[in-house]
């Protein structure tokens, strides 16, 4: 069988494989899914690759199957870990921050101001993939991020930088960083004026350097003889996803839980009459990603956070038997009913620690109202991805739940109008890849997934 595209999801334990086909015709086709462990610790990627093709010939009843090009994400070989250096927190240390997290990249640690010995110490400490450097408006503040440069070149690192702060420091970082071990990516300021970000041109050139990254890494070395198009990192791609179903959709968020982490991507430039009264300024597409909040690795931590008593109370189950025996995909219906509560959870701590608030301030004057974080409350979509959202019975439900938990008023949060989609092909990773280079093929099968209408 020969088809179009082959698009892998390298994962920290299990590799993907989607594959399309009459992808520049009018009716592209999604032929099926094939799956197999991640062999990146075995120490050569190719092997888990292969393994999920076979596994795709079987479902498919074909002897093999050949592709003209395959694409990739990846959260294998530790993902894409990078430090943030910049100048002050609420500005621009919190603007690369958006930039990183945006692109798909696991944030190790952020720094404000002149780094110190003890944060240099934690940067070797880490061993980041990348490093960012930030600070100064446009033709603002200039010494922090030039002694930052200075520090972090002194460590003499294999490790690439990018520099994303002001301007009129370009041509001082290329100097400070000529001859390097590793390159100097230099890119548009994050943070250009006061109130201003501009995020996606770093977000661009972090996938870029991510993928030079990866193929580098150990039982990554390969990739590439398989692996003919772009590498990007798995919750990038997400994002990529979001952004293109928002050119079709308008407002929206998707949601990503999974088993170490919950995942939230928003896209949206929220109210006006909430702009007026923020705080500081978010970006229009924000991820924030909850190291605390899954249902397998992490779920001690969901169980503690709505309380054993209470949940024991609310289920009727004998918890820690239950979490004993639990092997990463409910088996029973007892375990379904247990995940889906914690799914739930996860849904709205994520929800709550991605979204901003209303904020009341007493002064001489009276009261005033300011806004803080992200605005949900125009989103019109909300899209479940991910294995809990894509395969519980009740993630319609567990979605819809978010806009009930806004009793006070005060959180930003979608509204009981938005409506559920779910990517039930569970493929919006593959296709924010795929979108790079068949962005037609892409929002077919999106449309497809979602089963919503998009064109």
């Amino acid at each position: 069988m020969k088809i179009d595209v082959l698009v892998a999801e390298i994962g920290s334990t299990t590799t993907l494989v989607n594959a399309f086909h009459n992808i520049n015709s009018d009716k592209p086709v999604f032929y099926g899914q094939g799956q197999a462990s991640t062999s990146v610790l075995d120490g050569d990627v190719r092997i888990g690759l292969r393994g999920a093709i076979e596994d795709l010939c079987k479902k498919k009843g074909v002897p093999s199957i050949e592709y003209g090009e395959m694409l990739a994400t990846s959260s294998a070989a530790g993902g894409l870990k990078m430090t943030v250096h910049g100048l002050v927190y609420d500005m621009t240390a919190k603007a690369a921050k958006e930039a990183a997290l945006g692109a798909g990249a696991i944030i190790h640690s952020v720094t404000a101001g002149r780094l110190r010995r003890t944060d240099l110490q934690k940067i070797k400490d880490i061993r980041p993939n990348l490093i960012m450097i930030a600070g100064g408006v446009d033709y603002g503040e200039r010494d922090t991020a030039i002694y930052n440069g200075e520090m972090i070149r002194s460590l003499d690192l294999p490790i690439p930088v990018i520099y994303a702060g002001n301007i009129e420091n370009q041509e001082e970082m290329r100097l400070i960083f000529e001859g390097a071990k590793a390159p100097l990516y230099i890119v548009e300021n994050v943070y250009p004026k006061i109130d201003e970000l501009n995020v996606e041109p770093a977000r661009k050139v972090i996938q870029n350097a991510f993928e030079d990254h990866i193929i580098q890494a150990p039982g990554m070395e390969h990739i590439r003889d398989m692996v003919s198009g772009p590498i990007i990192p798995t919750p990038g791609a997400v994002m990529e996803s979001a952004k293109l179903l928002y050119e079709h959709l308008g407002d929206l968020v998707v949601l990503d839980v999974g088993g170490a982490t919950t995942d939230l991507h928003s896209v949206t430039e929220g109210s006006e009459e909430i702009s007026r009264i923020l705080v500081s300024p978010e970006p229009k597409a924000k991820r924030t990603v909850e190291g605390d909040l899954g249902v397998y690795i992490n779920m001690r931590n969901i169980v503690d956070s709505i309380g054993r008593e209470k949940l024991t109370e609310e289920l009727g189950l004998n918890i820690d038997s239950i979490m004993e025996n639990y092997k990463f995909v409910p088996q029973t219906e007892e375990e379904v009913r247990f995940v889906e509560r914690l799914t739930k959870e996860a849904v709205i701590k994520a929800t709550e620690r991605h979204a901003g608030r209303i904020r009341y301030v007493y002064g001489p004057s009276g009261r005033s109202t300011l806004a803080e974080g992200k605005d949900l409350s125009q989103i019109k979509y909300i899209i479940g991805t991910g294995g809990a959202l894509t395969r519980l019975p009740n993630r319609v439900h567990i979605m819809e739940s978010i806009a009930l938990h806004n009793e006070t008023g005060l959180l930003l949060f979608p509204g009981t109008d938005a409506k559920i989609l779910v990517d039930n092909d569970y493929i919006m990773a593959s296709l924010g890849v795929l979108s790079k280079r068949y962005k037609e093929a892409a929002v077919r099968f999106l449309e497809e997934s979602l089963d919503h209408q998009l064109i």
